[in-house]
């Protein structure tokens, strides 16, 4: 498929994905929820990757969240373009999330609204030095979208997370990992490096075992403590039962580094 407002590459197992409309800040168009939809399917599909990176082009932004020019162009409609991008936006978040491979974000930039949604959706985040986040659903009389309201209150508490959606208050790159939006900050000059970095490190991991703890903190919020740990007991025996589950520990019996395939 051609995407004409994302970019998708998969090299040496990592799949990169970057929002693509660097003169609209990479704001979100209904083009660019379908692309991203059909990039989470095929992402998720593919066995040949074993790790992801969603980050923006440019220097400016990350996401700058709906492209509120849309909205306009369409107001008398306006709820049902909101569901359309909702319906494309959600189910490529449901895709990610529940994906095997690893997804990291790479902040270079401004991440509003549905773009800080697709920093907290994302399994690990890296910021740029220069970026910012904030959620500005509310200064345009709108209420979040995007998973915001699961992911963003789960990693920075509720309070935090009220906060950002009612005065929406604008977070520095070093508030962000203060308040535990995001993992680390790099140098802005640095942010491609590291990602990279960090993508290759989890593409050659076990990338079975990664997607189990993903669906295990997944429903470590709503499960009961013996549910959930039936869950984990699950998840273990199976990731025993795999050849990366064995080849770790034979690595590890054998004092060698072990050599994961993904399976």
């Amino acid at each position: 498929m051609i995407y004409t407002t994302l970019d998708y590459e998969v090299r040496d197992a990592v799949a990169w994905i970057t929002f693509d409309r660097p003169e609209r800040f990479n704001a979100m168009n209904p083009a660019m929820t379908r692309e991203l939809c059909d990039i989470a399917n095929r992402c998720s599909s593919d066995r040949r990757v074993r790790a992801a990176v969603l980050t923006g082009s440019g220097e400016q932004a990350f996401c700058a969240g709906g492209d509120v020019s849309a909205f306009a162009e369409r107001l008398d409609d306006v709820e049902i373009l909101v569901k359309e991008m909702t319906t494309y936006l959600h189910a490529a978040v449901s895709r990610f999330a529940r994906m095997r491979a690893p997804l990291i974000a790479a902040v270079n930039g401004v991440a509003a609204g549905a773009g800080l949604s697709a920093v907290a959706c994302c399994d690990l985040a890296l910021a740029a030095q220069s970026a910012t986040f904030t959620s500005a659903y509310t200064r345009i009389g709108l209420t979040p979208d995007g998973s915001s309201t699961h992911f963003l209150s789960r990693l920075v508490g509720p309070r935090r997370a009220m906060e950002l959606y009612l005065t929406n208050r604008v977070l520095t790159a070093p508030e962000a990992l203060d308040w535990g939006l995001v993992n680390r900050v790099v140098p802005t000059d640095q942010l491609a490096a590291e990602t990279a970095t960090l993508a290759a490190q989890l593409a050659e991991g076990p990338t079975a075992a990664f997607g189990g703890v993903k669906a295990l903190l997944q429903s470590a919020a709503s499960e009961s403590l013996e549910t959930q740990m039936e869950l984990e007991s699950q998840a273990i025996a199976a990731a025993g039962a795999g050849a990366d589950g064995q080849e770790g520990i034979r690595a590890f019996i054998e004092k060698r580094p072990a050599r994961f395939t993904g399976t």
